[in-house]
């Protein structure tokens, strides 16, 4: 049997026998997803870091609620409206907040923005060794390797003090945009065949200002393109220890392995496209949502044609319109909400409204459609991927950077859980899982079917 065939054959017997009996999850109540028949999240933890509120519970009746945000106590609109009110890029302020559980005050801010400035450019031989020679047509594994080999240029790697391991989250918050800048720029002259181009970062900018930098060509960019990619990092810094890439940093944490490969594991969940890859998917709907629609003013060939992609008979034939409905939120994504407003300022400079009107009536428009078509009363909103991967683009970043942008607003909060972990964990977590195979003896190899 030749390789093609016996991986068929194998590939055949996993699929027969790893198949389980949809109602047998329902029989031993297994809260699949960890969620229970309601939706909500089992409850595994408890944290002091991020809280998201997306409904109420009334008489035991769920009921939603417009949706918020809290980092370390502080709603998500006070932070924003804060540091922009004073005419600040905010997210070094942000991390500040996340990883120690206070505001700092501008002695304390120059100094960790200088901090972060100083361990910004990364060790010597890294960028040659670790990136250009071996270049990956994916940032996000380029990334989760670069986290991981971290450990070999770190004279402490597994000292779990945590002083220790909030120097190693610092040195990663501010390494990691320079790692996926270059990351990108290695898979672009390699794979793409274009120049190459590595720009040292300044060590006088902020992480989103360097992302431009390091990015572009001629290393140019507004001061409202620099305000709207600060804001979205912000916005992806921290939700809670629940989604799916934080509580992976709290497994791995919780065997009390060593920072960067928790890190790097978060960063794999991160990858996936029904987590931190959901705007590169929206970007891809709207491709083809721009080309199925002739009129964008149109709202009923508009909403014809979402009927259609919830039907499968356009876009992917998954029936999903991405970027529409959350794991959380119901009634209103606050994130969506701040993004959307610097979202409408970038479009008017870049003169990009009509395109903007697209999305906005899309998203007033999915859910009477999706109650028309699937005969459900399901509340929904955009979430916040529906509008970062516009933002993205009129910013001029790659599609390929979306999700590591993603990793670099997020690392603050799953570093700050990891510290969490550390402080207050203790046990290893380990949920059940239930054998539901029928128990059988060894078989002889003289009676084995040869058809198996």
């Amino acid at each position: 049997m030749d390789t093609h065939a016996l991986i068929d054959h194998l590939g055949n017997l996993l699929e027969q026998n790893d198949r389980i009996d949809p109602e047998l999850y329902s029989k031993y109540r297994v809260m699949r997803g960890l969620r229970d028949e309601a939706g909500t999240g089992v409850l595994v933890g408890l944290t002091e870091i991020g809280d998201v509120r997306a409904y109420i519970f009334d008489e035991e009746e769920k009921v939603p609620v417009e949706g918020k945000l809290f980092y370390r106590g502080i709603e998500i609109n006070d932070l924003v409206n804060g540091f922009q009110g004073e005419g600040r890029l905010g997210f070094e302020e942000c991390c500040y907040l996340l990883l120690v559980g206070e505001l700092p005050d501008q002695e304390q801010l120059a100094a960790f923005q200088d901090l972060l400035g100083q361990l910004r450019p990364l060790p010597k031989g890294f960028t040659e060794d670790m990136i250009l020679k071996a270049p990956s047509t994916d940032i996000m594994n380029k990334l989760a390797r670069s986290v991981l080999v971290s450990y070999s240029y770190d004279p402490n790697p597994d000292d779990l003090s945590p002083r220790n391991v909030l120097r190693q989250c610092i040195e990663l918050i501010a390494r990691l945009p320079t790692m996926a800048a270059y990351g990108y720029q290695a898979k672009n002259h390699y794979h793409a065949k274009r120049s190459l181009f590595l720009h040292p970062p300044v060590k006088e900018l902020g992480i989103a200002e360097n992302i431009l930098h390091m990015t572009r060509p001629d290393s140019r960019y507004t001061r409202l393109e620099a305000e709207t990619l600060d804001l979205a990092l912000v916005l992806h810094a921290e939700h809670g220890g629940g989604n799916n890439s934080t509580f992976v940093a709290h497994v791995v944490t919780s065997t009390g392995t060593d920072t960067y490969s928790a890190i790097a594991a978060a960063i794999g969940s991160l990858k996936g496209p029904q987590h931190g890859g959901a705007a590169h998917k929206v970007m891809d709907m709207m491709d083809d949502i721009r080309r199925g629609v002739t009129d964008w003013t149109d709202e009923d060939e508009i909403s014809a044609y979402l009927g259609k992609i919830l039907r499968r008979e356009a876009y992917d034939g998954t029936g999903l319109i991405y970027g529409i409905g959350h794991a959380v939120y119901t009634l209103s994504d606050p994130r969506t909400i701040l993004l959307k407003r610097k979202a409408e300022l970038l479009a008017t400079e870049k003169g990009l409204e009509k395109e903007l009107g697209l999305y906005k009536a899309i998203e007033r428009l999915t859910p009477d459609v999706f109650a028309k078509v699937k005969g459900s009363d399901k509340i929904m909103c955009a979430n916040v991927d529906f509008y970062s991967g516009f933002v993205y683009r009129m910013l001029g970043i790659p599609r390929e950077l979306y999700t590591p942008i993603f990793a670099v607003g997020r690392m603050a909060g799953w570093c700050a859980h990891r510290m969490e972990e550390l402080v207050n964990g203790g046990k290893i977590i380990r949920p059940a899982y239930k054998s539901v195979i029928p128990k059988r003896g060894y078989t002889p190899m003289e009676q084995r079917s040869p058809n198996r």
